[in-house]
């Protein structure tokens, strides 16, 4: 599913006109962004929730050149879902 899919979806189910949504879906991402870049996770009750997670520094191996290389710490975005919400998936 895509996000078009899921605009015409709500689109559909609430009467909304799709400019609308779309307005409302893109503004709720760019929240969910924003703040998992200034390092806070967001917790959705019933969904799931938006996390950073750490990855520690590491060395890793460029095949092509036969040379190792060191991957600095960084942050990763994550989704872990609630459990009512991977319940129902199985």
């Amino acid at each position: 599913m895509t996000k078009a899919d899921i605009v015409n979806e709500i689109s559909k189910d609430l009467g909304v006109e799709k400019r609308m949504v779309q307005e409302i879906v893109d503004a709720f991402m760019e929240s969910v962004r924003n703040s998992l870049s200034e390092n806070n996770n967001v917790y959705l009750r019933g969904f799931g929730s938006f996390i950073i997670k750490k990855r520690a520094t590491k060395v890793a191996r460029n095949i092509s050149k036969n040379t190792t290389i060191t991957i600095p710490e960084h942050n990763i975005p994550a989704f872990k879902p609630a459990k009512s919400f991977a319940a129902k998936v199985k």
